[in-house]
C-alpha cells in the first residue's frame, strides 16, 4: 500500500510525495493547494484503483493519517441496443390554386383548434415551448394562406 504524504505550508500550498517520490501537478498547472486533495488522491492511487495510506502534515506540526480505500470495481453496464435508424424524413406536398402569381404564401401547421365566441372572435394561446405537431390519428392539417389574395387552402396530410 503506497504512502502518500501531503506537507501543507503556511501559504496553503502542498508538497506531495508518494513512497518518497515527489508528485507534482501537471506541467503549467498551478501548485498543489489544500483544495487539490481530491486531484492528488486520484493521481496518487491511479484513479482510486489501489488503496493508499495518506498522511497530512500541517504547517503547525499536527499530523493526520487515514486510509483511502480503492473504489469497488463495478461491472460494465450492458450496452444499450442501438435504436433503429429512421428511414429518413418523409416529405408531403400540399398544393392549392387561386393565389396571385409570385405572392407570398404563408404555410402553417395546425397545432390545435379553438371555437369562436358568440361575438365572432376567436382566440388561441400559444406556448412556444410546447408547440408540437398534433398527429392524433396520423393526420396533420396544413394551411396555405395567400398574403395578397387572401386565398386559404386547408389540407390534411396523412
Amino acid at each position: 500500500m503506497p504512502l502518500v504524504v501531503l506537507d501543507v505550508r503556511e501559504d496553503g500550498t502542498v508538497t506531495v510525495t508518494v513512497d518518497g517520490k515527489r508528485l507534482d501537478p501537471d506541467p503549467f498547472a498551478p501548485p498543489w493547494r489544500r483544495s487539490s486533495f481530491g486531484q492528488i488522491i486520484v493521481r496518487a492511487t491511479n484513479d482510486r484503483t489501489t488503496p493508499a495510506r495518506v498522511e497530512v502534515r500541517e504547517a503547525d506540526g499536527t499530523t493526520f493519517t487515514d486510509i483511502i480505500a480503492a473504489r469497488s470495481r463495478r461491472s460494465r453496464p450492458e450496452p444499450e441496443p442501438e435504436p433503429e435508424a429512421p428511414a429518413g424524413p418523409v416529405f408531403h406536398t400540399v398544393e392549392g390554386e387561386g393565389f396571385v402569381p409570385g405572392e407570398d404564401v404563408a404555410v402553417a401547421v395546425v397545432t390545435g383548434h379553438t371555437d369562436a365566441a358568440r361575438t365572432g372572435t376567436a382566440r388561441a394561446l400559444i406556448d412556444p415551448a410546447g408547440v408540437s405537431v398534433d398527429q392524433a390519428g396520423g393526420v396533420i392539417e396544413v394551411i396555405l394562406f395567400g398574403r395578397v389574395s387572401g386565398t386559404t387552402i386547408i389540407r390534411r396530410v396523412p
